[in-house]
């Protein structure tokens, strides 16, 4: 199935809802609140319907779970070879605050495991992406971009700006290491900057879910990284029957 898949088509398909997400980001629009608090706008929902209909286009075998989509109850999903795992605004609450820092998120999850990903910031137009075997890009330049051939010297730590848990923060300060910067992003380009190299470590102990981080997990992964369980060092595992993420570890 995977060697079927053109990435480029699903980039497109990324590069097309940026494109209605950006109309929308450029005036005034309304926020509403999910049953769990969190917001949903237009942008949102347009941008859901343009990827999932795209993908329904071109891959019709192929199953979807979307953050903006009907819940899929487990035993429905349980014995799914290949899904997408679809979060068309990952960082609604950047874009509504309008930092610019928002990803559309596709990946496609195979037996738990996440074999391609696109993440596109639509603000800054970065495109990542990554299909498994094939390597791991930004723009078209292979990751990572950047080494660090000292980490004991010094490291750099990227968390969250709107999640950072006192848990996290006290495992950043307990590294070792001699030196730390820490910096802060939104969304998935958390994960996409440990693939390219300029941070090193994105500690998460803290809730996600699962489209929160496939698409980018998949090119931190081709990105010769791994996401890894806090609690137990096994990579992060999807379709889960809670699909909340284990805290985790990027590195």
């Amino acid at each position: 199935m995977l060697e079927k898949i053109d990435i480029e088509d699903i980039k497109k398909i990324a590069l097309d809802a940026g494109n209605v997400i950006m109309e929308i980001y450029k005036r005034d629009f309304k926020v509403e609140y999910k049953e769990d608090n969190s917001p949903l706008t237009e942008a949102d929902i347009k941008a859901n319907e343009i990827i999932c209909d795209a993908l329904e286009k071109l891959y019709p075998q192929i199953p979807m779970l979307s953050e903006e989509n009907k819940e899929v109850a487990y035993k429905d999903r349980k014995d799914w070879e290949y899904f997408w795992c679809i979060d068309p605004i990952d960082g609604t609450k950047e874009f509504i605050k309008r930092t610019g820092e928002f990803t559309v998120n596709i990946a496609l999850i195979h037996k738990e495991i996440p074999v391609l990903g696109v993440v596109y910031a639509p603000v800054i137009d970065d495109m990542y992406c990554a299909k498994k075997g094939d390597g791991a890009f930004k723009n078209n330049e292979q990751l990572p971009l950047h080494k660090n051939t000292n980490q004991k010297e010094k490291m750099v730590v990227v968390a969250s700006v709107s999640h950072l848990s006192d848990e996290t923060q006290i495992f950043i300060d307990e590294l070792d290491t001699k030196k730390i910067e820490q910096t802060s992003k939104g969304s998935s380009l958390k994960l996409c900057m440990v693939a390219e190299g300029v941070a090193d470590i994105y500690p998460r102990l803290a809730p996600t879910m699962e489209w929160d981080t496939a698409a980018a997990d998949a090119i931190v992964r081709e990105a010769g990284k791994m996401t890894f369980q806090y609690e137990t060092n096994k990579p992060v595992l999807y379709n889960k029957e809670n699909l909340l993420n284990p805290w985790f570890v990027v590195r």
